[in-house]
């Protein structure tokens, strides 16, 4: 079965959800996505439109005992091939497992960073919003990944795979800045730990990784999930942090406003930290709600340029979901309501690059379908 053949964390949002029951037989689905939204700016009413959110292509299967494949592409993503690893950045996964027994397996191609934390695992069908610092970070990337399966509730990855998938001009939006050099080892290196405990209702999924973006510029993730899953409850609490030699999530470095007297420059010496809260609740076979929350910083943490140092940006969103569905939720298909608040307070560093970020809601009214190809 496909199941024993891949582990865990290749079928994250990695989380898969193809169906997987035919020895040596290819899976296929399209997953689908769409709504209507209303939007509001500062409370008010921008506008009301129809929007495909996500259309995506999945395909994996066993070639024999020891190797399967995963390749997954997005039909909501650009095209044009990066130039670091040759790919479409709409080509999510495009890997091989071999599996040499049944504690150990590899992983090699595209695949999904191993960070920590619930948001970031679960397959994006099932998040109608996601924080900025998933949002943000780039998640699918060429590597290599092993995979040490202790018992079935221990496991311990290490992964090495490329920090970006193009050029630095392709990540920073205003390029490198003057005097930092390229790096020759544009690598991330990740140490993942999954377990599971009482019963496997509660699930960590703690990571740490670190990298280098240039020379003199290194990166840090330290992202940790904490889980409980029983019954019809699904809750989680995701801490998440990242220390950047150059700013790769860009929310600093877009702060920068119009009129404020200098060329814009790519931030260094950035810190930004999330916490995520979840809590579903499946009152009926075919009813769930959902309430989730997230607060996130952004900060210097080194004077550099026109930054000075200290926190700029203070964000927190906030969401209430109602899921039906209509069929089966076993079937993949659910209609949703969902409304998000995104609020924002800038300091007095941010006021002085003449950053504006307004606060924005949205109203949501769609449809999400996992539908079986083959």
């Amino acid at each position: 079965m496909l199941a024993l053949l891949l582990p865990v964390l290749a079928a994250a949002q990695n989380e898969t959800l193809i169906s997987q029951n035919e020895k040596y037989q290819s899976h296929m689905n399209l997953e689908f996505y769409t709504s209507t939204n209303a939007y509001f700016t500062e409370n008010r009413f921008d506008e009301l439109s129809f929007k495909i959110n996500r259309v995506r292509l999945e395909i994996s299967g066993p070639l024999n005992d020891r190797l399967s494949y995963h390749f997954r592409q997005s039909f909501n993503r650009y095209y044009n091939p990066h130039s670091l690893d040759n790919l479409a950045s709409s080509i999510e996964y495009a890997n091989i497992t071999w599996r040499g027994s049944d504690k150990f397996s590899l992983v090699a191609g595209k695949q999904f960073v191993a960070l920590g934390g619930y948001e970031a695992y679960v397959n994006a069908l099932r998040v109608r919003e996601f924080s900025e610092f998933n949002n943000n970070v780039a998640v699918y990337q060429a590597g290599l990944m092993g995979v040490i399966d202790f018992n079935e509730d221990q496991q311990l990855i290490l992964q090495v795979v490329n920090n970006r998938s193009g050029s630095d001009s392709d990540l920073y939006v205003y390029g490198r800045p003057d005097g930092v050099e390229q790096s020759k080892t544009p690598l991330l290196a990740t140490l993942n730990w999954n377990g599971f405990f009482a019963d496997r209702a509660l699930h960590f999924r703690y990571s740490a990784s670190a990298g280098q973006l240039a020379q003199g510029k290194n990166i840090y993730y330290l992202t940790c999930g904490n889980v409980y899953e029983k019954g019809p409850i699904v809750a989680y609490f995701d801490a998440m942090y990242s220390r950047e030699g150059l700013d790769c999530q860009q929310r600093v470095t877009t702060l920068q406003g119009a009129g404020a007297g200098w060329i814009p420059q790519t931030a260094q010496n950035v810190e930004y930290l999330t916490f995520i809260a979840n809590f579903d609740y499946q009152f009926h076979p075919k009813w769930n709600a959902y309430v989730k929350g997230a607060y996130e910083t952004a900060d210097i943490y080194k004077a550099n340029g026109v930054f000075a140092e200290g926190r700029y940006l203070t964000s927190w969103n906030a969401q209430a979901c109602l899921e039906w569905f209509p069929l089966s939720e076993a079937k993949g298909f659910k209609v949703f309501a969902h409304y998000l608040y995104k609020g924002h307070e800038l300091t007095e560093n941010a006021k002085a690059l003449m950053a504006v970020v307004p606060h924005t809601q949205r109203i949501s009214l769609g449809i999400v379908y996992v539908i079986p190809v083959l």
